[in-house]
Order: C-alpha cells, then sequence, then structure tokens
C-alpha cells in the first residue's frame, strides 16, 4: 500500500524512464506517473491531486518532486537515480516527508560523501560487478582536437549502421560546432539538444535521434544522465578537460550499450597547456576503461577531493580538525555502539626488536601503493587475513623478498602477543622484556614456559636469552616460540 518516488536528475531522462516503467509494469495494476516540465501546469495539478489522494502509486519527476506542493498519501520508497547530480537537502527533503522511508541510490559513480557512508557501514552497498552478456570495454582515447581523425570516427560508425554523440557544453557556441561538423562530415545528418530548447522541441529531436533520423546529436551534457540508446557506440567529449572524472565517466557511459564496441574520444583543444591536476585526471579517464570502472573511479574521487561532512551538508572536502583516519575510527566506534556491536578489535602491540623490516621500493616502487600495504597489514588482527594478506603479496608483486618476509613475522608475533593481552616486546640486555595487561593470562604464559619466564612486577616479565649477544633472527625466533604457546 505504499508509494514509490523515483527522483532523476533531468526531463530527458524522467521521459525515458516513465516510458520504460509504464511498459514493464503493463501486466500490473499500478498507476505510474511523471512529472517534470514536459508535463503540462494543468496536468501537473490533477497529478499532485491523485497523489496526495492515494491514486498513484509510482511518481517519476525531476528536483519538481522535492518541492513543497507535492504531498503524498503513504511514501515508503523513494529511488534516486543518478545520486550524485543531486544535493544533500533535496534528497533529506524528500526522507523527511515519512519518518521511516527507504531509499535507493543508484549511480556508477558515487559522491564521495555517500561512498564514505557506505564504507562505514551507516549504509549497505551493493556493488554490480558482472556486465550484461557480451558486453565490451569502451575503448577510451585522449587526443587533441584533430579534424581527420574526428572525420574518421564518424565515418567508420555510420559505415557499421551506428549513430554519434558529440558533446559541447556551451550553448552559445553550439552552432558554431555544429557547421564546424557539418564541413567535417557533411554526409552526415546533425541534429542540436540542450537544456534551453522548447521542451516539445527537446523532446521530438531525442525521439528523432533513438528512431536514427539523425546520424550525430550534437549535444550538451543533457545528455550525460541514463540515456539508453543502444545503436550509438561513438561519443566525442569536446573540451575534456573542463570536466571532473564523474562527468567523464557518465558520459562515457552514452555508448557501448550494446554488443558493439564502442568508443570514446576526449578532446583538447591543440593549443591549450594543460595543468598537472587535469593532465592526471584525463589519464585516470583513460586508465579506468574497464567494465564496472565507476567504483574505482569514485574511490579516486574520494580521495582527491574527501569524504565530506556526514552529518551536514557538504558532500565533498576534507576533515582538517582531528585527521581523516581518527575521524573514520570515532565515527565507527560510534556507529557500531548504536547498532549495539562489539567495538572493532585492534592489535595494539609495541614491538621494539633489533630486526631489519620494510618494504623496499624494488619490491613495490609505487609510494601509494606502499603506504596503503603498510595501513592495511598494521590492520590486521588475524593470522587468517595475514595469511590473505601474503597471497595477495606474491600475487601482485612476485616472491617476498626476505625483509618483506620479516615484516609479516612481525606482524605474527603482534597477534599472538595480542592475543596473550602483551602490550610490548623490547629487547634488554640480555632479556626479552614483556609488558602485560593481565596477570592471568601471564601466569599461563609462564606455567606453559617452564621456569624461564619470570614475573618481576604486577605490568612487567623477563625472559632470559638463550645466549648473550644474541642475533637477531635468535632473538625473533626466541619470541615467536614463547607466544606461540596455547
Amino acid at each position: 500500500g505504499y508509494q514509490v518516488a523515483v527522483l532523476v536528475p533531468t526531463t530527458v531522462l524522467a521521459e525515458q524512464h516513465y516510458r520504460t516503467f509504464t511498459a514493464r509494469m503493463a501486466a500490473f495494476p499500478f498507476q505510474i506517473a511523471m512529472l517534470s516540465r514536459f508535463v503540462s501546469r494543468g496536468e501537473q495539478a490533477k497529478i499532485l491531486q491523485r497523489l496526495q489522494a492515494g491514486q498513484i502509486d509510482i511518481v517519476i519527476g525531476t528536483h519538481r518532486l522535492a518541492q513543497p506542493d507535492v504531498q503524498f498519501h503513504n511514501l515508503g520508497l523513494v529511488i534516486i537515480d543518478e545520486e550524485q547530480r543531486f544535493g544533500v537537502e533535496v534528497k533529506e527533503r524528500l526522507k523527511s516527508l515519512r519518518a521511516i522511508v527507504d531509499v535507493l541510490t543508484m549511480t556508477a559513480t558515487p559522491i564521495p560523501r555517500t561512498l564514505h557512508m557506505s564504507l562505514l557501514g551507516l549504509r549497505d552497498i551493493s556493488n554490480l560487478e558482472t556486465p550484461p552478456e557480451d558486453r565490451l570495454a569502451v575503448e577510451t582515447r585522449v587526443t587533441r582536437f584533430q579534424p581527420d581523425l574526428v572525420r574518421h570516427a564518424i565515418i567508420r560508425e555510420l559505415n557499421r549502421g551506428g549513430q554519434v554523440f558529440f558533446v559541447h557544453n556551451r550553448v552559445q557556441d553550439i552552432g558554431l560546432v555544429a557547421q564546424r561538423l557539418q564541413q567535417i562530415v557533411p554526409e552526415a545528418t546533425l541534429a542540436i539538444a540542450h537544456g534551453q530548447m522548447p521542451e516539445h522541441q527537446l523532446e521530438q529531436v531525442m525521439i528523432d535521434f533513438v528512431a536514427g533520423r539523425y546520424d550525430v546529436l550534437l549535444a550538451t551534457t543533457i545528455v550525460e544522465n541514463g540515456l539508453d540508446i543502444p545503436n550509438a557506440n561513438t561519443i566525442f567529449i569536446d573540451e575534456a578537460d573542463r570536466y571532473g572524472l564523474a562527468d567523464l565517466h557518465q558520459l562515457r557511459g552514452r555508448v557501448g550499450r550494446y554488443k558493439h564496441r564502442a568508443y570514446c574520444y576526449l578532446l583538447v583543444d591543440p593549443n591549450k597547456h594543460l595543468s598537472p591536476n587535469v593532465a592526471r585526471r584525463l589519464r585516470a579517464i583513460e586508465e579506468f576503461s574497464d567494465m564496472g570502472a565507476g567504483f574505482a573511479i569514485a574511490m579516486r574521487d574520494l580521495e582527491i577531493r574527501g569524504a565530506g561532512n556526514i552529518l551536514g551538508t557538504e558532500q565533498s572536502g576534507h576533515i582538517a580538525a582531528v585527521g581523516y583516519e581518527l575521524y573514520c575510527n570515532l565515527l565507527e566506534q560510534a556507529v557500531r555502539r548504536l547498532k549495539q556491536l562489539p567495538p572493532r578489535e585492534t592489535v595494539e602491540v609495541e614491538l621494539d626488536l633489533p630486526v631489519e623490516a620494510y618494504i623496499p621500493r624494488s619490491y613495490v616502487p609505487d609510494m601509494r601503493a606502499k603506504i596503503d600495504l603498510y595501513r592495511r597489514l598494521a590492520s590486521i588482527t588475524s593470522l587468517e587475513h595475514l595469511n590473505d594478506f601474503r597471497a595477495e603479496l606474491v600475487d601482485r608483486f612476485g616472491p617476498l623478498p626476505e625483509l618483506v618476509e620479516r615484516l609479516l613475522l612481525l606482524a605474527e608475533l603482534r597477534i599472538a602477543a595480542h592475543r596473550w593481552r602483551i602490550r610490548s616486546v623490547r629487547v634488554e640486555d640480555d632479556y626479552i622484556v614483556l609488558s602485560y595487561a593481565s596477570a592471568a593470562m601471564i601466569r599461563r604464559l609462564a606455567e606453559h614456559n617452564g621456569r624461564d619466564l619470570r614475573i618481576v612486577d604486577d605490568c612487567t616479565a623477563y625472559l632470559p636469552l638463550p645466549q648473550r649477544n644474541a642475533n637477531p633472527e635468535t632473538i625473533v625466533r626466541t619470541v615467536k616460540s614463547l607466544l606461540q604457546q596455547q
């Protein structure tokens, strides 16, 4: 008996969803309506009355759905498509219409705030990793604008019966771009689409393009979100240096929606100098071109822009006051308390042993990857996870060098020491010195070890080394033998 609201960012996508929902729900007694500027004022008033009376089951709309005059009879589910195009306030306004409402957000490139909330456990996340059968990755190429290349790519697409998108995001000179394209490919039929066109004219252009009456659609980013035109399998993005990572990925997603190989050309002005950040961004979109790359792009976006304010409205930005890692830990602890879950186990054991152990540059050259590996290793709390980590290293970087073997051995000692409630392990003269938190556990360890382990006070125990001036290998072997007692 609940109602469903589907929120989409553009009128064109609202129209497409309305037709799809109507066709797929034809066998069910559901009333479906659409609210957007494609709908006349009189028709909108009727839809609002029926919505408030509970006579409409599913309503699909743009930002119009979040206006104060839209009242639901019994809203139960809000579906937000292309979630990265909406602000927090719009989404929260819809959720506030009912005290308890289920929310499903869908996007190929989640904004940093949403992705971060999912990674922390504030939201559930499902990642679709299996593409449809016969679907191929889009071949992506960054290049300066070259008329010959543009002509060759368009002719190749037309020769296989396909269509082409050409994205230029400035309405004021889109007519000049159209003239240039007609000079480059005079044999192709071309249409223009942008958000400042009268709604019926825009709708007719899109219908004609879907029907195959035009070869090339020259459009602004109004085509960015969700359009499904399987016959269009080549896209040009003009002045690609002006777009963000998520925008480029969304635009690229307009092609490759069928079994044919699709092509995406990111065009840059031949005379323009690219800043280092822009060059990195374009390299990233070229690098992440596999199926399901949107999640990797979103993670890179989270890393670059920050996670934003989870309790406020900022959807990106770094936490300056306490630091990102501490903020995540504090927030995770609060979430686990609210869910009545036990605190996450951490291994906080200080090892001060005369052993050289690290990841050498010759094994992992990339500094970012190396820092990530150190961070993950420090968070491992079980031997099972440590073995998985070891297998991953071998798989990604090859056989383990001796320095890395020692690093993993020290991690194993930390986990074993934590199990015995030991806070630190260090070497002092010819003794191994243990600082412990549990007297009961250290007594059990002493019993297992015979008379060698000597408990000297409430927090310290000494273990004599087997020989004077023992070498590092002997020290590590002795500690391992002690802590592996059951």
